[in-house]
């Protein structure tokens, strides 16, 4: 449907005899052979699904079908406006490609983009032609990359998905044409299923046949029954049916669909899924903010740090949807551990998309920025290995990284292969602070005209292997220097030696950027007589400048034959040249190709190791704790009721809350069986529910919980039932929707499971739906599963259920100044106060209303209420802040082994500069140390260790909350002395300032503020007197102590000015 006037309108003018939808009665519509229109259909006929842009000169065009098509997403005009007598054509100018494809793919569009073929032809020849590449959505355009000096972004990339029905329930396969890849997934649940469409962001959808099996033998498979969820979900989108093998004919559909040629085999790298927990469900992935939910608080944002987005955050969502193996979890949770208690810097961890180098390198356009961020990754995992501390946890994110990319890689092979491919790429390429190419330069010509030519290709590949091509290079930039100064300069002295108040000669020599040409510009300048002074045999030689085309360029540009040769000359050079680089860099491409699954290996491993850090940080910070795994269903402390799993959790507080403010109210859930939850409105149940079931998630994801401590079984499945709301476009009630999730539910529990519902059956009349609720607990309690509902429906107490492991549970009130108010904590027994007239009230129902209301309840119920059937259990609720975590920052007795990157250790002046430093600032504070604990000013003798922060590198996790002095080292060898209680805060905005990017740090941490705040005072007194340049020397004035007065006076001083 389209919705612009303008496709409209070019609609009307297409015809559908041929692929481009053009009329050929039409002017500009002959499909004649040779020409342009029939050329476009020939690449047409090989990519008829894609959109076709065909290079014309300085623009891109499209024609027929695909012109209306750029018009109505891209929103680019038609050429030649909506004259009815031409055939649709629109286009857009080269330099707003980026654009152009971007709208297009946003829109679901795959895109052939045709080149033309660059350089001189003869006059009246047809430029040649060629498909350049693809643009689909989540798989941008590359083509070119590889000569240019920015970075290009790289969206997730988006799965081929096909969609089938097996004896063991729905199986989903998704193919990655970027990777050349797929991955199988069978067994799951329609919720589950439905979940992974709503995360997964694809580029097309096929149905099997095989889900059109029903009662009804139509394609509507969801009209009765089962199958009306996943039915709602893919009507709402674009699919084709497909048959035969579900998988193997999805990979034919692929290679259809990308045009890839039969021989283009995919690599499976299905992740068995035996052991694991079954993925989330839709209704629980939205209820905790796994999926972000209107309204509902997100998880995955109190789960790392604000400013750690991209693929980080995208590993930790996966994860959570896709709960991993006992072992996996068991490994993400040791790692965490050893991070929580790293004191040596870490690296920056560089994240570089899978996607992004299998097809830059597949393509062989990878430039020179990637390339140093693909050796930044390689390097980085070196680090890891040669860092004591590092070296452990690199040996647990082996699995995983397996887990997440498909691949089995041996940890040395992985070791050894980086260090390889590393010096690879160093042997090539000419990395940050080498200064041998530096930009050609004259004092005649303009220097951008150098920096224009030159800066395309200078600094990407070492010079020694252009040495010949830069050598000619500069030749040739002297040469047309000295063209430049015999040719115009004495022109210009003679211009600038003649005085006339007005109207007098001008000129000047200037660099014509659109014609890549540096030219003489004057006006008045040639003499009425000659009379063989200076500058006139110049002026002689002078002739009007031409464009690539011979054509004049304007009035007052002018050249000479040999500037014009020495110019050609220059531009030669420079080809070859940039030919040369292109040539190293596209080589330095195909060498990589065979190393690409470990550099596929190695950046994911540092996306989940930069994942992880990021959440033990936010973790530490909300005082989280790492709960206890537990593997077998049986506890060796408690004794659980007929086998069922137990799990115990000490401190809760909703995930949402953070802890570190003091701001939750704490619950200790022992459970061994399932609750029956009763409780007022606004009391806390749902909220109860959703802390639990975050809770219970992130501790088999191997994550830190918010908790003060935790026993948690590896359950099979975790499923959270709220609230249900109608479906209008599958005819169904919310009762309805209800129902279907609770038969899902049912169908998927086993005595492993962990199932949470929230006031069940509410959408029916009550008696019947207390009696569908009964009987569902009874089902539940025959499993045999750990779990909570929670109900309104009082009457269900007063059902003959056979139960032999359901618990009473209720969440607290107590009776305050005449109100029943809820406590917001879980206790035994039953509630059968709602607060419901209180809740009214609150939301401003009218007085009036709530009266009638409470004259009605007393009508109906007055027996139950004074024979006290509707009492309320009461219990006070502690306001108390808990600490959330018994676990203080470790800090190791040794300073940070293999700081830099580079394996090769050169004593540099910085080297030297920062061991000065660090013995200085040791023997210093060391000795204040001493003298304080003699006089009983501190309890312990604390021990001075330096760490260093190297460039690329942040501080660990454990100085989180800690109290830290710090020394910054500055390129010019000057000195910072700081003190902090946010470490990695202060080094990011220091490192943000303008030149001080790659500055280095050094720390220790100290017992408290007040003893930080008289170390950092102490050195900057002192730092100067051993011979070091400080930046803040006036800091150190600011308090009264220093390299005298003791902790108790500056107590003294502080407590003098609040009481003054």
């Amino acid at each position: 449907m389209c919705r612009k006037p303008s496709t409209v309108h070019l609609v009307k003018r297409l015809a559908y005899s041929n692929l481009l939808g053009l009329d050929v009665t039409l002017k500009n519509g002959s499909l004649k052979e040779g020409a342009l229109n029939w050329e476009i259909l020939q690449f047409k006929s090989r990519f008829p699904r894609e959109v076709l842009l065909c290079r014309v000169g300085d623009f891109y065009e499209a024609i027929g079908i695909d012109a209306c098509i750029l018009v109505e997403y891209a929103g680019l005009n038609p050429f030649g406006g909506l004259r009815s007598d031409s055939i649709p054509r629109a286009g857009c100018p080269v330099v707003n490609l980026r654009q152009t494809l971007d709208d297009l793919t946003r829109n679901g569009y795959s895109v052939c983009i045709v080149e033309e073929v660059q350089g001189p032809t003869q006059a009246r020849a047809r430029k040649g032609r060629f498909i350049s590449g693809h643009a689909h959505p989540g798989s941008p355009y590359v083509f070119g990359l590889v000569g240019v000096d920015h970075d290009l972004d790289f969206p997730e990339p988006m799965p081929v998905v096909g969609i089938s029905r097996s004896a063991r329930g729905y199986c989903i396969n998704l193919a990655l044409e970027t990777m050349k890849t797929y991955s199988s997934e069978d067994g799951l649940t329609e919720e589950a299923l439905v979940t992974k469409l709503r995360t997964c962001r694809y580029h097309h959808l096929f149905l099997h046949t095989s889900l059109r099996n029903n009662s009804s033998g139509t394609c509507r498979w969801g009209e009765f029954g089962e199958g009306g969820l996943l039915w709602g979900e893919c009507s709402a989108r674009q699919f084709e049916w497909f048959g035969g093998n579900p998988l193997n004919d999805l990979l034919v559909k692929v290679k259809e669909l990308y045009g890839l040629d039969d021989e283009v085999t995919f690599r499976n790298v299905t992740v068995s899924s035996e052991n694991r927990p079954r993925p989330l469900t839709l209704g629980t992935a939205t209820q905790i903010g796994a999926i972000p939910t209107e309204g509902i608080p997100c998880l995955l944002k109190v789960l790392l740090p604000p400013n750690c987005t991209g693929l980080p955050l995208l590993y930790i969502r996966d994860l959570l949807l896709n709960p991993p193996t006992y072992e996996i979890a068991s490994a993400i949770q040791a790692t965490c551990k050893l991070m929580s208690n790293v004191t040596c810097s870490i690296p920056e961890f560089t994240c570089v998309s899978s996607a992004k180098l299998v097809k830059l390198l597949e393509q062989r356009e990878a430039n020179h920025i990637e390339f140093c961020r693909i050796k930044n990754v390689l390097d980085e995992i070196w680090h890891m290995y040669n860092s004591s501390e590092l070296n452990e946890i690199l040996k647990l994110l082996m699995d995983p990284t397996w887990m997440a990319t498909g691949l089995k890689i041996d940890f040395e092979t992985l070791v050894t292969e980086c260090e390889s491919a590393s010096d690879r790429i160093a042997e090539t390429i000419s990395l940050n602070g080498e200064s041998d190419q530096k930009i050609s330069s004259s004092t005649v010509i303009p220097s951008d005209f150098f920096e224009d030519m030159e800066s395309f290709w200078k600094g990407r590949v070492k010079r020694i292997h252009i040495e010949e091509e830069f050598t000619e290079v500069e030749r040739a930039a002297q040469a047309l220097s000295l063209a430049v100064t015999e040719d115009f300069l004495p022109i210009i002295h003679r211009i600038k030696a003649t005085t006339a108040p007005f109207g007098g000669p001008k000129g000047e020599i200037l660099y014509a950027r659109e014609h890549e040409a540096v030219w003489f510009k004057g006006r008045r300048f040639v003499p009425s007589v000659w009379a063989g002074t200076p500058g006139e045999e110049q002026i002689k030689q002078l002739k009007s400048a031409a464009d690539s085309r011979g054509r004049k360029v304007g009035e007052e540009w002018y050249t000479t034959m040999r500037v014009e040769d020495a110019l050609t000359r220059y531009h030669e050079a420079g080809a070859k040249a940039k030919a040369k680089v292109l040539e190293l860099l596209r080589g330095l491409s195909a060498e990589l190709q065979s190393k690409i699954n470990i550099l596929v290996f190695a950046s994911m491993l540092l996306v989940i190791a930069k994942a992880l850090f990021a959440h033990v940080s936010e973790g530490r910070r909300r005082k989280w704790v790492f709960p206890t795994l537990a593997n077998s269903h049986r506890s060796k402390d408690v004794k659980p009721l007929d086998g069922a799993y137990v799990m115990k959790i000490i401190g809760l507080s909703p995930y949402w809350f953070d802890v570190a403010e003091g701001s939750a109210v704490h619950n200790t859930v022992d459970m061994q069986s399932l609750f029956l939850l009763t409780g007022p409105n606004g009391g806390g149940k749902s909220s109860l529910l959703r802390s639990i079931c975050a809770a219970t998630l992130l501790g088999i994801c191997g994550f830190m919980v918010p908790a003060e401590s935790a026993l948690i079984p590896q359950f099979d499945s975790i499923m959270l039932h709220m609230k249900s709301y109608d479906s209008p476009a599958d005819g169904k009630s919310s009762f309805q929707v209800e129902m279907s999730e609770i038969r899902s539910i049912i169908a998927g529990t086993t005595n492993r499971s962990l199932v949470l519902i929230d006031e069940i059956c509410r959408g029916t009349e009550t008696a019947k739906g207390t009696c569908i609720a009964g009987s569902i607990i009874e089902t539940l309690d025959k499993i045999g599963c750990i779990g909570i509902v929670s109900t309104h429906l009082h009457g269900i107490f007063t059902l003959p259920l056979v139960t032999k492991n359901t618990v009473y549970k209720a969440m607290g009130t107590a009776y305050v100044d005449g109100k029943t108010k809820p406590t917001w904590k879980l206790t035994d027994g039953i509630c059968r106060e709602s607060l419901a007239f209180e809740t009214a009230i609150k939301e401003g129902i009218p007085q009036t209303i709530i009266q009638r209301a409470e004259g009605l309840y007393l009508s109906v119920f007055a027996k139950e209420v004074l024979s006290g059937q509707t009492g309320t259990n009461l219990e006070l609720c502690s306001n108390t802040s808990i600490n959330g975590s018994d676990e203080a920052p470790i800090q190791s007795s040794r300073i940070c082994e293999g700081a830099a990157f580079s394996k090769t250790k050169l004593a540099n002046p910085m080297q030297v500069l920062q061991k000065e430093v660090e013995n200085a600032v040791m023997v210093i504070c060391q000795k204040k140390l001493i003298e304080l604990y003699k006089k009983k000013n501190i309890s312990e003798l604390a021990e001075v260790q330096c760490v260093l922060i190297g460039a690329r590198e942040r501080p660990p996790p454990s100085t989180i909350g800690a109290s830290s002095v710090y020394v910054m080292l500055r390129a010019d060898k000057k000195l910072y002395v700081g003190e902090t209680d946010d470490l990695e805060g202060r080094v990011h905005a220091h490192r943000s300032k303008e030149g001080m990017q790659n500055v280095l740090f050094l720390y220790f941490t100290v017992p408290g503020k007040s003893l930080a705040c008289q170390l950092e005072t102490l050195l900057i007194n002192q730092l100067p007197s051993r011979g070091f340049q400080l930046t803040n020397v006036a800091d150190g004035k600011h308090r009264n102590f220093g390299t005298s007065v003791t902790l108790e006076s500056m107590h003294l001083e502080v407590l003098t000015k609040v009481n003054g």
